[in-house]
């Protein structure tokens, strides 16, 4: 650590709170990151929020090409000093959620892997957003906060199961690899993190142009998550057709039923019938 607290220092530089700066800092944790995201001489690494880039040069060392996207100008400015001598790095300066992926993937001509430390803030839409735009990466590698990871592996039944865990689980196979304390990190974060790993599913489990009313159907179900399912959906607002219990209970779903308890496959035949 206290490399990186002695390079901050000389650059002139502390940690923004506001975007939520925790550097990875353990060497081990680092290497096992790398391993974990099972990296090759063929992939292109999209990395998020690179920071002194620790991590961006061992999956340099790794793989055929690392694109890193870094939203603080100061470090992106470092960064591109740093990895100039490292020619299969190239610095975005960006906010990730203002990179157009579309362009992006033309730009490499190859999928990307994503290997990223997310600040915890943008943690869950910025998933919302690879998952909308999967057809881009051919898997995730992720350090998250460690309740939100538990949120995307957790089955029906229990409080973490959410909406998080339907989307999810939906297009891929999360699975948690290994948990990181805080003391990995520079400044150490309050929470326990964890590295989940993101292979998005062979077997298709809806058309893509049923995707987004099943999404709307998923978060109206879980909008009042003290009410029945059936209540939960009346008072979400969403335009759902007379008589819905009829239309619930002819799937196989009892309207009754609270919305944590239903799995992927039943919110799939939920949505089905209330189109």
């Amino acid at each position: 650590m206290s490399s990186i607290r002695r390079e901050l220092s000389e650059y002139g530089l502390s940690p923004k709170k506001r975007l939520g700066q925790h550097f990875l800092v353990d060497r081990n944790i680092i290497d096992k990151v790398v391993r974990t995201a099972d990296v090759n001489k063929e992939d292109v690494i999209l990395e998020v929020g690179p920071g002194l880039g620790e991590m961006t040069l061992g999956l340099a060392r790794q793989a055929k090409r690392v694109i890193a996207v870094e939203i603080d100008s100061r470090l992106a400015e470092i960064l591109k000093k740093k990895m100039s001598a490292v020619s299969n790095v190239e610095i975005i300066q960006k906010d990730i959620f203002k990179i157009d992926f579309d362009a992006l993937s033309h730009h490499v001509r190859a999928p990307l892997k994503v290997v990223a430390n997310l600040p915890y803030q943008i943690s869950t839409p910025l998933l919302f957003r690879f998952i909308e735009s999967k057809r881009y990466f051919s898997n995730l590698t992720l350090m998250l906060q460690r309740e939100v990871v538990e949120r995307m592996v957790a089955p029906p039944g229990g409080k973490e199961y959410g909406a998080l865990s339907v989307f999810i689980q939906m297009v891929s196979h999360p699975s948690v690899q290994f948990f990181i304390k805080p003391s990995a990190f520079f400044p150490p974060p309050k929470v326990e993190s964890a590295v989940v790993r993101i292979v998005w599913r062979d077997d298709l489990m809806m058309k893509a142009e049923d995707e987004e009313w099943f999404k709307e159907v998923v978060k109206a179900s879980f909008s009042h998550r003290r009410k029945t399912l059936v209540n939960s959906l009346k008072y979400s607002g969403l335009p759902i057709p007379p008589l819905p219990e009829k239309r619930m209970e002819a799937t196989g779903i009892d309207p009754q039923r609270r919305s944590e308890t239903l799995t992927v496959q039943e919110f799939i035949r939920l949505a089905d019938a209330l189109k």
